[in-house]
């Protein structure tokens, strides 16, 4: 882990930047502020291991979140793209070193699971998977069901509560989510530290989903979701 930037300066524009966000305000429950505080702390361990710039890797890891796109808008894939643009131009303007701003757009534009942007420095990866950790285990479990009764989504279809002899569709309840995203993150990580926290996390999800299904008395499926 280095930075191109003294600890100290870094640190007083990763303060800049949390009041950035403050002001522009939460989107939606579970993409709020301790959302990004915890993509923040995901990021700066996988820093730690994959010897990335955190003066990249920290104001995009603050900053990934920082333009608000409804998750059932047909304009979600382009939000990280639009995050990119607006933190590249706040970055810009406040003042941030301008050798860096390009790196920290392309890890706030390649973080989106839904825009499928391939990223192309360590950096970038460990953004990525900083904010997919985020998505899995305890914290991603109630992200998810947070999440869908935002939307309006059952928790589960009780007609087939498991997606076993159909497609998972996660507009029909929030388990389907599941398994049409949240257990194949772990196949998706870009790093070795990502993806060994990542496997750790899905275990706790597929417990959550065997305990649900002892409770409501339909067997959840062990495997069979992975990418």
């Amino acid at each position: 882990m280095h930075s191109a930037l003294p600890e100290a300066e870094l640190a007083a524009w990763e303060a800049r930047c949390e009041a950035f966000l403050h002001a522009r305000g939460a989107s939606d429950a579970a993409h709020d502020l301790e959302h990004t505080r915890r993509v923040v702390a995901n990021a700066r361990a996988l820093a730690r291991v994959e010897g990335a710039d955190l003066a990249v890797v920290l104001p995009a890891a603050w900053l990934h979140d920082c333009v608000s796109v409804p998750k059932d808008s047909p304009q979600r894939p382009l939000a990280s793209r639009l995050a990119a643009e607006t933190a590249a131009t706040w970055l810009t303007t406040a003042g941030y070193p301008r050798p860096l701003v390009p790196a920290v757009a392309h890890a706030i534009a390649a973080h989106s699971f839904t825009a499928g942007i391939a990223p192309e420095s360590a950096e970038a990866r460990v953004v990525q998977d900083a904010d997919r950790l985020d998505a899995l285990g305890a914290i991603g479990i109630a992200r998810c069901l947070m999440l869908g009764a935002t939307m309006g989504r059952p928790l589960y279809d009780p007609a087939e509560p498991f997606p076993v002899r159909r497609q998972p569709d996660d507009g029909r309840s929030s388990i389907d989510h599941f398994f049409t995203k949240l257990l194949r993150l772990a196949s998706t990580m870009t790093t070795a530290a990502g993806r060994a926290e990542a496997e750790r996390r899905t275990t706790t999800m597929r417990a959550y989903l065997r305990e649900l299904g002892r409770e409501i008395g339909v067997a959840a499926p062990e495997r069979g979701a992975e990418g």
